[in-house]
């Protein structure tokens, strides 16, 4: 397990992708690298970091299936605790019916795309400067 973050601050000024996902899934497995390779290229390895942040919320059927699938598999982002309650409230809010699910928010909770894995399958990196606007955020950079 790792350490717990303040959410406002940790999201602040940010586009945020919900992750919605599962170790037992096949398709969860085939993505998560996709998306590991789009994090990291955007906020490790970006000059500027890119103002961008993944929250994963788990299906997984225990605590400790979720900590294995994270751990193997996920990159440096955050997690939401298996036990928090309000992943299901979160499930309701953006209609998850199936994993895994990509959902693209602004800072304040509204979708800018619930298509977050088609989207970043299809045109990869090219996605990410769409959200950002859509986002309205300041921005700290000059062009990307």
């Amino acid at each position: 397990t790792g350490d717990l973050v303040d959410p406002d601050e940790a999201l602040r000024n940010k586009v945020v992708g919900v992750y919605f996902s599962a170790g037992w899934c096949p398709p969860c497995r085939d993505f998560t690298p996709l998306l590991c390779d789009f994090y990291t290229e955007l906020v490790d390895e970006g000059e500027p970091p890119a103002q961008f942040e993944i929250v994963f919320v788990s299906s997984d059927k225990s605590s400790d299936d979720m900590i294995e699938y994270y751990h193997d598999m996920h990159g440096d982002w955050l997690a939401l605790p298996w036990t928090d309650e309000f992943k299901n409230e979160l499930k309701q809010r953006y209609q998850i019916t199936s994993v895994p699910k990509l959902v693209i928010l602004k800072e304040n909770g509204e979708v800018i795309t619930d298509k977050g894995r088609k989207q970043i399958r299809d045109k990869g990196l090219a996605c990410f400067r769409p959200w950002l606007e859509a986002a309205e955020i300041f921005q700290n950079f000059n062009s990307f």
